[in-house]
């Protein structure tokens, strides 16, 4: 069955940058990917890649900053006060993970100063163009409690027990 909307897709993935530098292997790890189709799990470009492939299907995919994690946008560069981040050893690198206007959001401190911050919100790939190997190892036909949550769930989750709505 090739790949579609409603479908839970496992896949082993390398992930490199412009430069060929490895980003991520899935195999390494030995964690492949699992996802949703149709509903946004992954970035729009790699999911368009992936539609209509096969089980066992292994491409290569180049995406561009806007088909992947955006453009970097220079306005998501800002600073806030010192007070914001009440951790000792604040230092330039560090991420954090805080909840922003359209969800979660990652926060990458670049300066530390006495008073203030200098934070970066965009994605951490933001504005890089990306490329992936990809190998589909499963495609199957998502359960009604994966449609109602909109991911994949872990195979120990009683897959009937559904909340009382509608399910896309």
């Amino acid at each position: 069955m090739p790949i579609a909307p409603q479908q839970v897709v496992t896949l082993h993935y390398t992930l490199h940058d412009a430069n060929g530098t490895l980003l991520d292997d899935s195999r390494v790890r030995d964690t492949p990917l699992e996802y949703l189709h149709g509903h946004h799990n992954i970035v729009a470009g790699l999911e368009r890649a992936l539609e209509g492939q096969p089980q066992g299907a292994i491409l290569s995919v180049t995406l561009m900053p806007a088909e992947a994690y955006g453009v970097r946008d220079e306005a998501l560069v800002q600073q806030v006060a010192r007070t914001a981040f009440p951790v000792e050893g604040l230092a330039p690198g560090m991420r954090f993970q805080t909840q922003g206007d359209a969800g979660p959001e990652i926060v990458t401190v670049l300066e530390v100063g006495d008073a203030h911050v200098t934070i970066d919100t965009n994605h951490p790939l933001a504005g890089e163009t990306l490329s992936y190997r990809l190998e589909v190892l499963s495609i199957r036909e998502a359960t009604r409690a994966e449609l109602a949550k909109g991911h994949p769930l872990p195979p120990d989750v009683d897959h009937t027990q559904v909340e009382d709505r509608k399910v896309p």
